[in-house]
Formats: structure tokens, C-alpha cells, sequence
């Protein structure tokens, strides 16, 4: 028998995961099975079991996927040489989370992620070590605000990155849920905090 191929098992995990990914966003977690999703992906419950043995695997997949890119765009915003002004760096995490907060965006299944979380202690677990990494690439662009001079040299950096990755959520929260602010007001409205 054949080998499959790497770049063919990757695509059939793909499959599988846009698969979950429209039927959560549709019905939600709870109220999707194991074969709805299998119905969707078009595959054979053998397949799907063999990459995912539950629906818990599924949504930590989901969540995983959902979160993974907000970590790239946010180490890169920490890293960024020479390092952006805060106002510029938060607009342009706001242009990544307003990005993701569209019919088919991380943040609608992050918000179903959030309330899983609440009552499944592992991905409650996973959750918190992500969310706590990404406090900390806030927390270093707020120790290198402070070196630039934008912060005071007494500043609690690592609360002022708290605070700022808090505005992160809170912007695609009242974007999804409440249809605004729009990108710009909110960064405008940001700035004049930071200027204070």
C-alpha cells in the first residue's frame, strides 16, 4: 500500500478543520456533533476520527488555529526594528483583530473558545498560557515605549501591557456584539488615552 504524503494528510486535517470551523460558526459548539462536522468535510467517520478522536480535539484544534496567528502578529509588533511608536503598534493590532472579526474571522470562534474554556480545565489551561504570552508582547512594547521616552520612567509596564492587550479584545468584542466602534474611531479614541 502507498504511502500517503505529508502535504496529503495536511490538507485532509485542513479539510477537516474548516469543516469544524463552519459548523461551529454556525450552531456553535455545543450544538454541533461529531457528525455534522463529518457530514460538512465530505469524508468518512474512519478519516475524521483518524486525525480528531473527539469533538474536545476539534475546538483545542480550532482554538489553537484561532490564536496562532494573533501570537505571530503581535511578537512582531514587540520585535519591530526600530520599535514603533505605541499608538502605531496598538493601530496596527487593531488592524489584525478587526481583520478576524468578519463572518469567517478567529475572533467569532475565539469568543465561543473564551466560553468553552470556562468548563473544559485543559483548554482553559491552553488559554491561559496563551493569553498570557501574548500580555507579555504587550508588556514589551510597553518597557520599550518606556525606554523611548513615551512612558513614564516609573510606569508599570507590565500592567500598562495588560491594560493594552485587554483594548485588543475589547475592540473585537464591540465589533462583533455591537456592530462598532469602526477601527479608526477606536484608535483615535486610544491615542488621545496614551497622550493623557
Amino acid at each position: 500500500m502507498p504511502r500517503v504524503s505529508d502535504e496529503h494528510l495536511a490538507a485532509r486535517r485542513q479539510q477537516i478543520l474548516d469543516a469544524a470551523h463552519a459548523c461551529f460558526s454556525r450552531n456553535g459548539f455545543h450544538n454541533t456533533s461529531m457528525q455534522d462536522v463529518i457530514a460538512e468535510a465530505g469524508l468518512s467517520v474512519g478519516a475524521v476520527y483518524r486525525y480528531f478522536k473527539s469533538k474536545n480535539d476539534l475546538i483545542t484544534a480550532i482554538a489553537e488555529g484561532a490564536l496562532e496567528g494573533a501570537g505571530e502578529v503581535f511578537a512582531e509588533l514587540a520585535a519591530h526594528e526600530p520599535p514603533l511608536p505605541l499608538a502605531e503598534a496598538m493601530d496596527r493590532a487593531l488592524g489584525f483583530a478587526d481583520s478576524q472579526t468578519g463572518p469567517r474571522g478567529a475572533l467569532r470562534i475565539a469568543i465561543q473558545v473564551w466560553a468553552e474554556s470556562l468548563r473544559d480545565p485543559a483548554l482553559a489551561g491552553f488559554v491561559a498560557e496563551k493569553y498570557g504570552r501574548f500580555r507579555g508582547l504587550f508588556a514589551t512594547l510597553a518597557r520599550r515605549a518606556q525606554e523611548a521616552g513615551e512612558l513614564p520612567p516609573d510606569a508599570d509596564t507590565e500592567a500598562i501591557g495588560a491594560a493594552l492587550f485587554g483594548m485588543i479584545p475589547g475592540f473585537a468584542l464591540q465589533r462583533i456584539l455591537a456592530n462598532g466602534p469602526d477601527r479608526k474611531t477606536y484608535a483615535d479614541a486610544l491615542r488621545v488615552l496614551l497622550k493623557g
